[in-house]
């Protein structure tokens, strides 16, 4: 049934709830699974400012990866493990999209309702504008 996975990993609690539900089904679909870890860039500074802000970031999301990579490992799944840049929104679609997944996995992160409205969800917006299904792990 699903021939492509993309999970979707920050290092939360939900998010590894998310990734063994992930590395399960990709299990026993034999399915390829996509990790993508999402590294936002800071929302203001000068040039050199970003740059390291975003290398830094980079690093913090690749060591994120690491335990998952042990997991998937150990499972010996087919996966793929990247970390992009930018809205979590837009590279985890994006990043499905260019994997051409079958489904999205990830966490949700527990917002009270006031941050929700506010700030809106990730989870949300993935589950409103992916052209796939999405599975949200609570």
């Amino acid at each position: 049934m699903f021939r492509r996975i993309l999970l979707a990993y920050d290092g939360s609690d939900a998010s590894t709830t998310a990734a063994d539900l992930a590395i399960d089904l990709a299990r026993r679909y034999g399915a390829r699974l996509t990790v993508v870890s999402v590294a936002r860039p800071p929302e203001f500074g000068d040039e050199v400012e970003t740059e390291a802000v975003i290398e830094n970031s980079r690093a913090y999301h690749e060591t994120l990866l690491d335990a998952v990579r042990t997991r998937v490992k150990a499972s010996g799944i087919d996966a793929t493990f990247m970390v992009e840049v930018g809205h979590p929104t837009e590279q985890i679609i994006a990043a499905a999209e260019r994997a051409e997944t079958d489904l999205i996995v990830l966490g949700h992160r527990g917002k009270t309702l006031f941050q929700r409205l506010r700030l809106g969800s990730v989870s949300k917006q993935v589950v409103q504008y992916a052209d796939c299904p999405v599975l949200v792990v609570r």
